[in-house]
């Protein structure tokens, strides 16, 4: 799956949008990459001297690949909004940098109607930087 065709299941677009293909999807897993090109605006000021990518982007790009298998389930987000409901046992465990491939991969663990329960590990080159347990939901948009 390409970028245009991830951009018809979710919301997310640049400069927010953490996930460029998808490699392999199933109603329980998707495994997703990012390819983090030095020129992204975050390496300019996180660290200029050590450009790191911040743990809270792979948890970002965590989300939006588990929105992706939660579209691909079929399910509508139509008048909602995605949104985490919760982050639990979250793990730093590798700095990530300029010129490197996110590998996501996100596991469907159990569902409540629209509420999923969900486990994140983002890789890159093969060692774990990122693994969390999350809670995804929609909630209605506000009336603007």
């Amino acid at each position: 799956m390409d970028l245009d065709q991830i951009q018809q299941w979710i919301p997310n677009r640049a400069p927010w949008l953490w996930v460029d293909e998808v490699v392999q999807l199933d109603d329980q897993t998707i495994h997703a990459r990012k390819h983090l090109s030095a020129d992204l605006p975050v390496f300019q000021g996180h660290y200029p001297d050590f450009p790191l990518l911040p743990g809270v982007l792979q948890c970002e790009a965590a989300l939006e690949a588990s929105a992706i298998l939660i579209a691909h389930m079929g399910v509508s987000t139509t008048g909602r909004i995605p949104v985490a409901a919760r982050m639990n046992n979250v793990k730093f465990k590798r700095m990530v940098g300029p010129d490197e491939t996110l590998d996501i991969f996100v596991k469907l663990q159990d569902r409540l109607q629209d509420t999923f329960y969900l486990r994140g590990r983002v890789e890159v080159d093969g060692q774990v930087s990122t693994s969390l347990d999350f809670v995804t939901t929609a909630t209605p948009r506000p009336e603007s």
